[in-house]
């Protein structure tokens, strides 16, 4: 029997690990990624239980471990730099076998790219035609390289996903989050800094630290959607200046051309499928999510070996197969993009009694009973655990 083939569209995280996964069940694999540098400018991840699951079913569980930090506590602050909670990650492992991981996304990508084999990952090639195939015809995907024949072709191209509007062109496209993000890696800091984020009105601001003492640093603030800056870090030192220490100075550190600036998009109006005839969508391209607590990255790698598992019966029966990719999915993944947006929502309160009401609520509960809150708010979004197939395992 003939090797199957899939190729992937878009090389980020969700493609990657479509790759890996699809490579692990015996199948060809051909990642088409439009950037001829892509991470060229580095930002961070957070990768929570469920994310870390999938990376130790894929065999790279140690190596992951060893590239990321593993803050001792996370602590939810305000502006003026008073904690209102303060989660202990020891208590999370306990419950949930893993804690929370900071990893930069070029080392994580870098982990999933040496799973993969030689030629496997092509930079610089754009998809520009898409037949999505069917029971009785493979899909045929022609790129700025030439054209590739695929028994299965994995869409992770994201939340502006060509491919979805190709698949589904009458489809609300996802609607703007009401905020807009930054993202970037800092030099390594004077001193320690506690991992966290921090809510004011209408803004936030996060900080985790790297295992090479460099900080990973998020944030958030209402905009209007497509507003842009002649030089960001200026832009974050205007709304976060005045915030608690070491927040400006790790603004400072960073070179402006290293902050990434990005809207936040949310899936109102859930796909009716994640798949076309023999094309699957994964992560955003499918879904997509606010960036809050990395979720959407994790949801990315739990579609990738879900469609994995349900693909690694015979090619030929591969359309039914991702009928059952789409079971499986679409409700986790709506509900979870459902909470993921509420939450967006509570951070960036901006009305000033609607923030001292929030911020007065969270101290109670850090006063009282933070884990057991956090645990019951976590269970639905990282309670999931990957196929259980030995092929994958």
């Amino acid at each position: 029997m003939a090797q199957p083939h899939a190729v992937i569209i878009g090389g980020g995280v969700g493609g990657f690990t479509a790759a890996v996964a699809l490579h692990d069940r015996g199948w060809a694999v051909t990642v088409c990624e439009p950037s001829t540098s892509p991470g060229a400018v580095d930002t961070g991840l957070g990768i929570l239980p469920n994310g870390l699951r999938v990376l130790r079913a894929l065999g790279v569980g140690e190596a992951f471990h060893a590239a990321a930090a593993w803050p001792p506590t996370v602590e939810l602050r305000r502006a003026d730099g008073r904690v209102l909670l303060r989660l202990e990650q020891e208590r999370l492992t306990r419950r949930y076998g893993a804690a929370v991981a900071v990893v930069s996304r070029s080392a994580l990508l870098r982990l999933l790219a040496a799973r993969l084999p030689a030629g496997a990952i092509h930079v610089g090639v754009t998809v520009t035609e898409l037949h999505v195939g069917d029971i009785h015809q493979r899909a045929h995907v022609r790129t700025t390289a030439g054209d590739l024949a695929a028994d299965l072709v994995v869409a992770a191209d994201g939340v502006h996903s060509r491919m979805r509007a190709l698949l589904f062109p009458r489809h609300p496209e996802p609607t703007y989050a009401g905020f807009t993000t930054w993202r970037f890696l800092t030099p390594a800091p004077v001193h320690a800094v506690p991992a966290g984020e921090t809510w004011g009105s209408g803004a936030s601001f996060g900080v985790l630290p790297l295992p090479d003492g460099r900080a990973y640093c998020y944030a958030t603030a209402t905009a209007p959607a497509g507003q842009r800056s002649a030089d960001e870090r200026a832009e974050l030192l205007r709304l976060f200046g005045s915030w608690h220490d070491p927040i400006p100075a790790l603004v400072r550190a960073v070179p402006a051309q290293a902050v990434v600036r990005a809207d936040a998009w949310v899936a109102d109006d859930p796909l009716p499928a994640y798949h076309s005839g023999r094309v699957a969508l994964v992560g955003d391209a499918a879904h997509a999510a606010p960036p809050n607590l990395d979720l959407g990255v994790c949801l990315a790698m739990e579609d990738a070996v879900v469609l994995a598992h349900r693909a690694s019966g015979s090619a030929a029966y591969l359309p039914t197969a991702l009928t059952s990719y789409t079971d499986d999915r679409i409700q986790r993944t709506s509900r979870v993009v459902q909470r993921v947006a509420q939450f967006a929502e509570m951070a960036r309160t901006a009305s000033p009694a609607l923030v001292r009401f929030r911020d007065a609520g969270i101290r109670a509960v850090g006063a009282f009973a933070a884990h057991q809150v956090a645990q019951r708010y976590l269970d639905s979004l990282v309670e999931w655990e990957p196929p259980r197939q030995s092929a994958l395992l």
